[in-house]
């Protein structure tokens, strides 16, 4: 079977891709991952057992990517793609010369603005899929609804934090350390989480914020920096960019933070709980379902008042932050670990079944 994905630079869908080989080779004869625009720091987390092949694709329709991608298909006997987000277009043109099977992974971060997502070359493609799975139940719906594949199943994500031997030591006090793992998109909403930022240290000077994410050299992640600057904060709030030492990062850390305007079902979300961390979120895709009160705080979108007011109570609590770590440690371990996902995606991609 082949996980198929655009790049491995770290980002949600692009470390599931990862978990999903590496979980295989542990299960089928044959695991293989194809990154098709982009190589990036998590190639370095593929399994050794992992077959890996990186075709270079430069365009939308890339004849000679598609050559060498049917070639591998060939050579190995694949009969499964598992084409993860926008990937689904080149497995669809790779089916028209090619007797595959197609299941494609919805990952799609806007789950909250659904309405608005491009439609029809994927309602078109859709005709092409043996089978979808949605990270959240908002996208299993939507699918049902718009997409004409007749097999679509909700099935969360799952984590799979491997200790590194990166070194990565991160700024401020141990103990007082609050960690936002989130690429610097325009629907992470860091600018919010900025100005949550400076109200906390107004009140607990010794926290800091640590943002680890990549970084695109964009108009939004300037405008990031630049307000962290007009709000003399550089000692309070650290950027790191991308890295693959993330159980160090975690590790290190004392709660864990999303202020996001709109997600899926965020593995940020679920690596604060593999680490044992407390979680302050915004009530945005899965997360409302997934995190309990006895895990975290779930606030409205966009809420400033309600994110400081509930980061106050875990700062101010250790005692808390103890016991919502470990709840959601456990949670992590009886739902959103390998040996919890892995059975019903079998079931689901190899055997037929919902």
């Amino acid at each position: 079977m082949i996980q198929l994905i655009d790049s491995l630079e770290p980002g949600g869908a692009e470390r599931m891709a990862v978990n999903y080989a590496n979980a295989l080779a542990k299960k089928v004869g044959f695991s293989s991952l194809v990154a098709t625009r982009a190589e990036g720091l998590l190639k370095e987390h593929l399994a050794a057992e992992v077959d890996y092949l990186f075709l270079k694709k430069k365009s939308s329709v890339d004849l000679q990517a598609l050559i060498r991608l049917r070639n591998y298909i060939k050579k190995h006997r694949i009969n499964t793609i598992h084409a993860h987000s926008s990937s689904f277009f080149m497995a669809i043109l790779l089916k028209l010369s090619c007797n595959v099977k197609i299941v494609w992974h919805d990952h799609f971060g806007n789950s909250e603005f659904l309405e608005n997502r491009p439609l029809w070359i994927l309602k078109w493609c859709s005709l092409g899929f043996d089978g979808i799975i949605a990270v959240n139940f908002q996208l299993q719906q939507w699918a049902i609804k718009h997409l004409w594949c007749s097999r679509v199943m909700y099935l969360p994500n799952f984590v799979d934090l491997q200790p590194s031997d990166i070194p990565f030591v991160m700024a401020g006090t141990s103990g007082k350390r609050i960690l936002c793992l989130a690429n610097f998109r325009p629907q992470k909403n860091h600018g919010l989480l900025i100005r949550v930022a400076e109200k906390i240290h107004q009140s607990f000077p010794d926290w800091t914020f640590h943002l680890v994410g990549k970084d695109f050299q964009d108009a939004y992640s300037e405008s990031v920096k630049k307000e962290i600057g007009q709000k003399a904060l550089e000692n309070t709030v650290y950027l790191y960019g991308s890295t693959t030492a993330v159980e160090k990062v975690v590790r290190q850390s004392d709660i864990g933070i999303l202020t996001s305007l709109s997600e899926g079902l965020p593995v940020a979300l679920l690596e604060y709980g593999y680490g044992g961390l407390p979680v302050v979120a915004t009530a945005v895709g899965e997360i409302p379902q997934v995190l309990s009160p006895e895990s975290g705080m779930v606030v409205p979108s966009g809420n400033e008042s309600e994110l400081v007011q509930a980061l106050t109570q875990l700062v101010t609590n250790e005692e808390l932050r103890r016991k919502m770590g470990t709840h959601w440690k456990n949670e992590i371990q009886l739902n959103y670990t390998q040996e919890a996902v892995m059975e019903r995606y079998l079931k689901f991609v190899l055997h037929g079944t919902k």
